[in-house]
């Protein structure tokens, strides 16, 4: 069985989030110069940092049930949104020369890139599921 961050949904949605970092920093970067270019690389990185978090904590957790299951993912949700104000906070507060136009459209469409992972189909969807409950 792999982890949840090695799965083709998640690999997929971080390949296309990386995508569109470069493409509005490549945009930003021509628009504005380097300053803008930076901010929009990590506007894109935090959604990024913030979706292999959850990947991480659904990876790690054991969830034999339902029950845990449902836990898992609203303790991997709230990681993945801790991640996403703290990361928030830091750049806006360090990084001085931001970008705000480029900083928050990376951001927000790195974050609506995020729920396509649910229409990617995984490699092995035609196979019979290969969990094991312990």
């Amino acid at each position: 069985m792999t982890t949840y961050l090695m799965s083709s949904p998640v690999r997929a949605t971080l390949r296309w989030q990386a995508g569109a970092t470069l493409g509005v920093a490549l945009v930003a970067g021509m628009w504005v110069g380097i300053d803008g270019a930076i901010s929009a690389v990590l506007g894109g990185m935090i959604t990024v940092i913030a979706g292999i978090a959850f990947a991480v904590m659904v990876s790690i957790m054991n969830s034999p049930s339902a029950e845990a299951t449902l836990v898992t993912m609203f303790l991997a949700e709230g990681a993945k949104i801790a991640a996403i104000i703290l990361l928030l906070w830091l750049v806006i507060t360090a990084y001085k020369d931001l970008v705000a136009a480029a900083f928050f459209t990376a951001f927000v469409i790195t974050v609506l890139l995020n729920r396509m992972a649910f229409w990617v189909r995984s490699a092995h969807a035609d196979e019979p599921d290969k969990t094991e409950w312990k």
